[in-house]
């Protein structure tokens, strides 16, 4: 592979992992959307679209390794390949959340709503913005923007705790809303998680661009602390 060719294709997947990250954030807005309206067929197409996902994964991923077997990578392409490889697992992570979101809808499709659902719509658009935010740190190489978006999870960690509290206390004065109680509780963390994933991006991001690996803020979710709060 000569050294034109080695450089085209690391362009185009680099532009294969933005696609990734743009169908991820989709997907969690699918998902949340489909969940707020009871809607299994979008749940369905949800967890169908996941094979995409995974398709293109696989081809970023053997990309990858043919850029590293088929040339000897300057130090900031290494590091180039070397993150865009870490943020994919981010990536199908966070495209696992969306199924997970998107099976709950389905699983809870048969019973009552408990109350209007503002707050996870409102913390996956944060969470949605995090991972957007980390993408376009990771599109334009600056750390800059990498080092501002995690600052943001504790908006998405509010509200988690904020939720968690009123569904504890709503299942505990309501027995039989226990299930769907529970299964919004997994909603939440869902969205939490990605919210973490998107801060581990934006740490491929700064050892992309400065050279050096950084662990960037992030916060870890208490449950007792969110049941006292």
């Amino acid at each position: 592979m000569g050294r034109e060719n080695f450089h085209r294709l690391l362009e185009e997947t680099q532009q294969d992992v933005l696609r990734m990250g743009s169908l991820v954030e989709e997907a969690i807005a699918r998902a949340v959307d489909a969940l707020s309206r009871s809607d299994v067929g979008q749940a369905d197409d949800i967890l169908r679209f996941d094979d995409y996902i995974d398709d293109l994964n696989v081809l970023i991923e053997t990309n990858c390794l043919n850029l590293l077997a088929l040339q000897q990578p300057m130090a900031s392409d290494l590091r180039t390949i070397a993150a865009m490889l870490d943020i994919i697992i981010d990536l199908e992570r966070i495209g696992d959340h969306a199924c997970d979101i998107a099976q709950i809808t389905k699983n809870v499709s048969g019973e009552p709503a408990l109350q209007p659902l503002v707050d996870i719509p409102q913390m996956a658009r944060k969470a949605r913005e995090m991972l957007r935010e980390s993408l376009d740190a990771f599109s334009q190489r600056d750390a800059s923007i990498a080092h501002s978006v995690p600052a943001k999870d504790d908006e998405v960690d509010l509200l988690y705790r904020s939720v968690f509290k009123e569904l504890i206390e709503f299942m505990a004065k309501e027995p039989k809303a226990i299930n769907r109680g529970s299964n919004l509780i997994l909603v939440i963390l869902y969205l939490e998680r990605i919210a973490d994933h998107a801060t581990n991006i934006c740490e491929r991001v700064v050892y992309m661009v400065e050279g050096a690996p950084k662990k960037l803020k992030r916060s870890v979710v208490d449950f007792n602390a969110a049941v006292r709060a």
